[in-house]
């Protein structure tokens, strides 16, 4: 009866902790990649965006990342923040049509911005880093602006993150990261805030959201084994 009572105990255990090792597996993503932060803002306007960059070796470090603009959907502000160890640098392009800025011809504008490590620094693995950028105006005739991404790491690797996304299809394996755009409020919408306000904070707010899943996750896991050790123990003891 002992021996019965603690092979049932012992596959009961087991499937749990099977359980619980899917239910945290699920919660984790499969993969990272170089995305924008928030992944959406308003048409027309003015906002701060982050290039969330992981890295995603075991060997080797991130030591530069460039990001190319849409030319067919230009901005006239384009302004990076400084990061301590990287060097920014900005390279124009000829309109092949001048844009209109505040009652100003533009002929050209930002197409490329590349963020160098100084020496020292690195995105090593296990780690990521956020490169932040100011943009506007944002068009007005597209729901979408890709931004094509090239990480090099300190080994010579370059991955491309430049595959574009479409809607109804599995996701690529290298995608371009994408800012999604929304329009406008109508006037006399009280509803509607600053933008570029609202998007500054939703990097941290959406990263602290996904910390606390994973962690609430990780703590049912614990309750789950813990639970199944103490139901095991009790019909040791009841066999006894």
């Amino acid at each position: 009866m002992r021996s019965l009572s603690s092979r049932t105990a012992r596959r009961s255990v087991g499937a749990l902790v099977v359980a619980a090792g899917a239910l945290l597996a699920s919660a984790v993503p499969a993969s990272a990649h170089v995305s924008v932060q928030p992944g959406s803002a308003q048409q027309g306007g003015y906002t701060a965006v982050a290039f969330r960059v992981p890295n995603e070796s075991d060997t080797a470090s991130t030591v530069k990342l460039e990001i190319n603009l849409p030319l067919d959907h230009p901005m006239a502000s384009v302004r990076t923040q400084p990061l301590p160890g990287w060097t920014a640098s900005l390279e124009k392009s000829k309109l092949d049509k001048p844009l209109d800025s505040h009652g100003q011809q533009i002929t050209e504008a930002v197409s490329k911005i590349t963020w160098t490590a100084d020496a020292g620094t690195k995105i090593a693995p296990g780690q990521y880093q956020e490169f932040n950028v100011s943009l506007g105006a944002l068009p007005t005739d597209t729901d979408k602006l890709t931004f094509k991404a090239l990480q090099t790491y300190d080994n010579g690797d370059v991955v491309r993150w430049i595959e574009d996304s479409k809607d109804g299809q599995p996701e690529p394996a290298k995608p371009a990261p994408v800012l999604s755009l929304t329009k406008a409020a109508a006037a006399g919408d009280h509803h509607s805030t600053d933008t570029t306000t609202k998007q500054d904070a939703a990097p941290a707010a959406k990263s602290s959201d996904s910390t606390a899943r994973t962690l609430g996750v990780v703590g049912i896991v614990v309750g789950v084994i813990g639970a199944a050790l103490g139901v095991a123990g009790l019909r040791r003891r009841s066999a006894n």
